[in-house]
């Protein structure tokens, strides 16, 4: 057996490519080179299409099922009107996704389906669906081979194999990587796996009754051919006994969806209006001067949270989960904002759960964060392997007791979860998909862009439809001087100043401040009769001036 080259050749991957109109054309070059191939072997070689997952991960909007449907039956057919002899599904961590590929096939195909997850050495895929299960849900789609493929190594992947040979009525395919690999420079290296090795994989997995065996990341056509030389004289056996079973992980008791604990989510549920003081972490070592201004802000009693910026326009500054469990271990609540632009999933997963357990966070504003090329390092890449919807999911499963990839936690978290909102973006068509979808992914409250004007928030919910399902706290950022008001006006993205407030600044002139700070209480007053509570942005970081607007 020989694959195309065409794992990753699906609508959805190769739109961001410019190349999403080129299916057709890339899987039919995929079977004509794996044709040749087989050509210049000369002798009998079948040649299977390879489809992989659409890569959707924790993405802000999901295709639905029928475009996912599509996609799949495009580059499927692709493959078959260029003679591929079956398919082999490969690689996917959601079973529901595979499902979804198998039923696009059987919508016009009759050739032999191979369907392959990916397991984690827990001996589970996503959604903590054990081999057994996911072979139970297989064994009804018409396939005719299932298997795991992927992310472990040969002794590993055999606990798998041997809970899948144990079902029923099924024929089990294997492809383990090499082992576990590192990055060295700009390359991805699996370790030395020796075709030795292999062989005596292919041999034990053979003995369980595995049926079509391979190579994954990292494996050469030496241990391919160890693997077959290792079984050529074999036939497999029918065992359940052969390799040790994975053991099964007890599952804790299903948790029970919680509000939100905060004291701050308690506020806003009781509709008390609320307030919060925005603060920027400090750029260097010490956190003696935010201690200090803290202190006197919280101590006037007329604020009841300090939202945390995370790294605003891209700049260095301390992580504001760190500074958040600093202050909760003074006895101020927090509400540290999380950028999707400085961590994988893996990373803001591990910083959310030291946050929840050690830093005792409860408030946390899922944003997408400003780009780098805005800050001090323009030459750095922004991670951005979620946004902040994704982010939101994220949240939400956490709260659920269970990680991205369905992983038990032993318990759970109760993150109250914030999302930023811009009335007066310039796509306010987009603006709202993406608050619409934040809402549908779990979020609790809203925080909007500062806001200087009331009727900028009423031409919103008119565009909206309404008000907002869930309560939204409004930015207030009193103005010092003409000069600022004009940059963030013009620099600053997502900040509308409106002209004849500008003309207001302007003609001011020694008094801009008494202006600037004159609209901000105005803006406050009336935030009190129409909306959940107010963040208010000191003015160049003199904290104590806030207590003038308040």
């Amino acid at each position: 057996i020989i694959e195309t080259n065409t794992f990753g050749a699906n609508r959805f991957k190769l739109m961001p490519l410019g190349l999403g109109d080129e299916v057709q054309r890339l899987n039919s070059r995929g079977v004509k080179i794996a044709r040749e191939a087989r050509e210049s072997a000369a002798r009998e070689v079948l040649i299977a299409g390879s489809i992989g997952p659409l890569g959707l991960g924790v993405q802000s909007r999901h295709p639905a099922d029928d475009e996912i449907l599509d996609i799949f039956h495009e580059q499927a057919l692709a493959l078959e009107e260029r003679g591929v002899d079956f398919y082999i599904l490969e690689t996917f961590s959601y079973i529901e996704e595979l499902l979804l590929a198998i039923d696009a096939i059987r919508s016009f195909s009759g050739l032999p389906i191979v369907a392959e997850l990916t397991y984690a050495e827990e001996g589970t895929t996503y959604g903590d669906v054990r081999p057994s299960n996911a072979a139970a849900q297989l064994k009804n789609k018409n396939v005719q081979v299932i298997g795991a493929n992927c992310t472990l190594g040969p002794q590993a992947l055999l606990p798998i194999l041997q809970e899948l040979a144990a079902v029923d009525d099924i024929r089990v395919s294997a492809m383990p990587n090499a082992g576990f690999p590192k990055r060295e420079g700009d390359r991805i290296v699996y370790p030395r796996s020796s075709p030795e090795y292999f062989a005596l994989f292919a041999r034990e997995a053979a003995a369980l009754g595995v049926r079509i065996l391979g190579g994954c990341c990292g494996t050469t056509p030496a241990h391919i051919r160890a693997m077959a030389e290792a079984v050529k004289l074999l036939h497999p056996a029918k065992s359940h006994a052969v390799a040790s079973p994975v053991e099964a992980v007890p599952k804790p008791a299903p948790v029970t969806q919680r509000e939100p604990e905060s004291q701050f989510w308690e506020n806003l549920k009781a509709k008390k209006f609320t307030v919060c003081v925005e603060i920027d972490p400090p750029k260097g070592l010490s956190l003696d001067r935010i201690f200090e201004q803290v202190d006197k802000v919280m101590g006037s009693k007329k604020v009841d949270a300090i939202d945390i910026n995370s790294g605003a326009m891209a700049r260095v500054g301390m992580d504001a989960l760190i500074v958040a469990g600093a202050l909760e271990a003074r006895g101020v609540e927090t509400v540290p904002h999380l950028t999707t632009r400085d961590q994988n999933i893996i990373g803001l997963q591990a910083a959310l759960l030291g946050a929840w357990t050690v830093g005792g966070v409860r408030n946390i504003l899922a944003i997408t964060g400003d780009p780098p090329s805005v800050g001090d390092y323009p030459e750095t890449s922004g991670v951005y392997e979620v946004d902040s919807v994704g982010l939101v999911k994220v949240l939400h499963r956490l709260n659920q007791g269970t990680d991205w990839a369905g992983k038990t936690l032993g318990g759970a978290t109760n993150f109250t979860i914030g999302v930023a909102l811009n009335p007066v973006a310039d796509d306010l068509d987009n603006e709202i998909d993406r608050f619409h979808a934040k809402v549908e992914a779990g979020a609790h409250f809203a925080m909007t862009q500062p806001l200087f004007d009331p009727e900028h928030w009423h031409a919103f919910l008119e565009k909206l439809g309404g008000k907002p399902s869930i309560p939204v706290l409004i930015g207030i950022w009193p103005l010092n001087s003409y000069k600022q008001a004009l940059r963030l006006n013009n620099e600053v993205p997502g900040i509308v100043i409106p002209e004849p407030l500008l003309k207001s600044m302007e003609s001011a002139g020694a008094d801009a401040r008494d202006r600037g700070f004159e609209v901000a209480r105005k803006m406050l007053a009336w935030a009190r009769t129409e909306l959940a509570g107010a963040y208010l942005i000191p003015p160049f970081k003199r904290y104590e001036e806030i207590l003038e607007i308040l």
